[in-house]
């Protein structure tokens, strides 16, 4: 692969509890452990950020499917839910739920380029047969 672009950020602090940076300074976080995992639940967390990453990846990933059918997607939206659990090997495991929404098509059109989507998105290709991913797109 020709890598055509590298993000960096560095974790500082106590990981969950502490704060990311990204080279250039866009991104600038603290980071705090949600409630529900026994923290404060103050300040971004991992999951937050992959969902917010995903979603735009995976949006990306649909417009480019609708340029090249000559589609517009009009006002369209990705919402991703990313949960953590045990994995029950003493690790953790994360899933991912995408929805999926494009109200001036019809259902199996906005499947169809959710799908094509699902296939060429980076995010996609990163987590398929790693963690589970579900979509679900919403009806017109």
């Amino acid at each position: 692969m020709t890598t055509i672009y590298t993000a960096e950020a560095l974790s500082t602090g106590a990981g969950r509890d502490g704060h990311v940076r990204s080279s250039d300074g866009t991104l600038d976080l603290d980071l705090g452990v949600p409630k529900e995992m026994g923290g404060s639940g103050v300040g971004a967390n991992p999951e937050m950020l992959f969902a917010a990453g995903y979603a735009a990846c995976f949006h990306s990933a649909m417009q480019g499917v609708a340029r090249a059918t000559r589609v517009s997607l009009g006002d369209s939206s990705v919402g991703a839910s990313v949960g953590i659990g045990p994995n029950g090997d003493g690790g953790y495991a994360l899933t991912v739920h995408l929805e999926i929404v494009i109200p001036d098509l019809p259902h199996d059109q906005a499947q169809a380029i959710a799908d094509r989507a699902h296939q060429v998105c980076p995010y996609s290709n990163a987590t398929r047969g790693n963690i589970q991913v579900t979509i679900s797109v919403a009806d017109d």
